[in-house]
């Protein structure tokens, strides 16, 4: 039997961690806790999970990297904990759809904010893809069929997109981490978020608690376990073998499949004008960040 090769495998690991991403907004559909609960569950598990698997491995972290990193390891930590809530609790005001494809406004963000924080031009080709991406969530907002009425769902696009902001913005700061291992990167800002979330939980959502049954466990334990560790393990086990450009291209799955999921699973039409802004988000953001990515990437 001819053994697979080292790009081949790769592509296989990337894959498999971007279909697991995009079906994470259709098990939060089934788990009745809050989304604060549920972030700092992911956090915490998705830690010990990295660590183990690290341990198995045989990988150590480096004490005297981590040090060097400490504060924007723990800034970044604590906004991917916040980015979580808000992303869990768009998936509660608006469809999957809806909520998937204003979170994928992170790439625009970063555009936008590259001038400041990198200091990168900002060229034509850049500006045309936010100006389609944001014709695009136009249409995916539902203003063009119904106007402002839709309160709810409207809350929710609020919800992806602050999510978003909060991503572009870890992005940002993943600039600035120097020698560093993914792993290494991965396993402080998840222990961070977990830490940073715990406050939040305990205070804000502690009347909202609700008893947990057999399902809503096996749920929840999807989400922390294979949602979070072993995706991560599987997108990070990708990288070596892949170039940025192929990357960038293959995470586009995630939405794709989000999107789709919504649609055919939970039965949530976006419209034709909802898709045809789906579209216009995904091939603006494909384009900006295969336009970046020519020198490198990382999420």
């Amino acid at each position: 039997m001819r053994k697979m090769d080292a790009a081949t495998a790769a592509k296989l690991k990337l894959i498999s961690a971007m279909v697991i991403f995009g079906t994470i907004g259709l098990f939060r559909r089934y788990i009745p806790f809050a989304s604060g609960t549920i972030a700092f569950c992911r956090g915490a598990v998705g830690t010990l999970f990295l660590l183990l698997f690290a341990l198995m491995r045989g990988e150590k972290l480096s004490a005297a990297a981590i040090r060097k990193n400490l504060p924007v390891l723990l800034l970044s930590g604590a906004l991917i904990g916040f980015n979580w809530i808000f992303l869990f609790e768009a998936y509660n005001y608006t469809t999957v759809a809806t909520a998937t494809l204003s979170y994928y406004f992170a790439p625009v963000f970063v555009i936008l904010l590259s001038p400041l924080v990198l200091h990168e031009r900002l060229t034509a080709k850049k500006l045309i893809c936010v100006a389609v991406a944001l014709a695009g969530m136009v249409c995916v907002s539902g203003v063009l069929q119904s106007g402002f009425t839709d309160g709810t769902g409207m809350k929710g696009i609020l919800f992806g997109l602050a999510a978003a902001v909060l991503y572009a913005s870890v992005m940002l700061l993943n600039q600035k981490l120097d020698g560093v291992s993914a792993y290494e990167k991965t396993i402080m800002q998840l222990s961070a978020a977990a830490v940073v979330v715990l406050p939040y939980v305990l205070i804000k959502e502690a009347d909202s608690f609700v008893a947990p049954d057999a399902k809503a466990v096996v749920m929840l334990f999807v989400v922390c376990v294979v949602h979070t560790g072993l995706a991560y393990v599987l997108y990070f086990g990708s990288m070596k073998d892949l170039k940025a450009q192929t990357v960038a291209v293959f995470s586009y799955i995630d939405p794709v499949l989000a999107v789709l999921l919504s649609a055919v699973v939970l039965h949530e039409n976006i419209g034709i004008i909802g898709y045809v802004g789906a579209v216009l988000i995904l091939g603006a953001t494909l384009v900006s960040e295969t336009d970046t990515n020519k020198k490198s990437k990382e999420t």
